[in-house]
């Protein structure tokens, strides 16, 4: 395990240059914003691929944009705490490679949920409503408007809406730390009890994955964060039958 010095500029080159430019692009966000009236977000944010806004660039870009100053925190907390740890064991390569397959398989899953939903929409909404959702669905949401027909909200939104942050990968992270140190205590704040790193993560997958089913429509991409998990897992099985040892 390499040694590195204890705050920010101790940390290990891939996490502490990643909580960078999130750092970085929040504060660009917020200052694109208020002087050229441009939202950052809603440019770099990965879009469905049937929406008039998506880019090929946002599959990577929406990894390191956020939805405010909170969204941010607790994501880039949680990389600081153990991320370090993991790229400590295993090697700024192997952590990068880690953390963006994380990522990226996040918003596989993510977006094979919204393309499940736009199928069922497509197949039910009639010609005329697509073409009103078409022409003047991203107008009305910019006006923070939406359609009172519950089927033309649904695309409006599907199509107009991105996914920002690193939620997808932070939860990859956190199944990582639960594989590799499964009996590690940590203290839990609310309510502030011990607990090991193996239920700390069943527990959050858990909950992640009844949300998923419970709130379809909610703006956390609760199916984002089990998709991180998922490909961490399968990341970590694949490494542990072709080398040695994990770490």
């Amino acid at each position: 395990m390499n040694g590195y010095g204890r705050g920010f500029f101790g940390l290990p080159p891939v996490v502490k240059n990643i909580i960078l430019i999130n750092v970085v692009m929040l504060l660009s966000d917020f200052t694109v914003g208020r002087a050229f009236g441009v939202n950052l977000s809603a440019v770099l944010g990965l879009y469905f691929p049937r929406s008039e806004h998506f880019m090929p660039l946002q599959i990577v870009t929406h990894m390191f944009m956020h939805g405010g100053l909170w969204h941010l925190f607790f994501n880039m907390y949680a990389l600081f705490i153990f991320g370090q740890v993991l790229e400590q064991v295993w090697g700024p390569k192997r952590f990068l490679i880690y953390y963006m397959v994380c990522g990226l398989g996040a918003a596989f899953i993510h977006e094979t949920v919204i393309f499940v939903q736009y199928e069922k929409i497509m197949g039910t909404i009639s010609p005329e409503q697509l073409e009103v959702v078409i022409n003047e669905g991203a107008g009305y949401l910019r006006e923070h408007k939406v359609f009172t027909d519950g089927l033309m909200q649904e695309l409006q939104l599907l199509l107009n809406t991105p996914t920002v942050g690193a939620s997808g990968a932070v939860f990859g992270i956190l199944l990582a730390f639960g594989v590799l140190f499964p009996n590690t205590e940590l203290m839990l704040l609310f309510p502030p009890i011990p607990i090991r790193a193996k239920y700390f993560v069943m527990i959050y997958g858990a909950i992640e994955l009844y949300l998923a089913f419970a709130q379809p429509g909610s703006n956390i991409a609760h199916a984002a964060h089990l998709g991180g998990m998922l490909f961490g897992y399968i990341l970590i099985k694949y490494w542990r039958k072709t080398t040695n040892t994990l770490y």
